[in-house]
């Protein structure tokens, strides 16, 4: 599906852009049978209702114009949130020293989760800082990794 986003993402650099906003990312996945397009968009100061709808109308009609996608979907635009996906090497450079929950597909020393400060991110690899120690995790042990605000 990396043509999908890719293209998804050409149309919608501008058209965010154009909004005072900044394209964090575009997902294009099928959940319960149904697929979802989505446009994760991002704002200093955070992202507002009028935000995600001064993208999604012009951006919803630049997608039927070009119909980069066959068949129905829903289409969303939202905030990337508070606790946001981190997927690009920009985001992780971005959010070097902040808290993260790294979460891995197997448990390692008896755990699947995570929580420390980012401290390097090189070619998939994630080292965190945690309970004072220093914690490396490979492209291939990890399935997410998010910001983890505390409120």
């Amino acid at each position: 599906m990396a043509k999908v986003t890719d293209a998804v993402s050409a149309l919608a650099l501008p058209v965010v852009e154009s909004a005072g906003c900044s394209l964090w990312d575009v997902e294009y996945v099928k959940e319960a049978g149904a697929w979802y397009l989505r446009v994760y968009i991002d704002k200093e100061g955070g992202v507002s209702i009028d935000d995600c709808e001064a993208v999604s109308r012009p951006l919803s009609d630049l997608l039927d114009q070009a119909d980069p996608i066959e068949g129905s979907y829903t289409f969303e635009v939202s905030s990337a949130g508070a606790d946001r996906a981190l997927k690009k090497p920009e985001h992780f450079a971005r959010f070097q020293g902040a808290e993260v929950e790294v979460k891995l597909y197997r448990p390692k020393e008896g755990r699947k989760e995570y929580v420390g400060l980012l401290r390097d991110y090189q070619d998939g690899a994630v080292t965190l800082e945690t309970a004072g120690q220093e914690a490396v995790f490979t492209k291939q042990e990890v399935a997410l990794v998010r910001l983890y605000p505390r409120f």
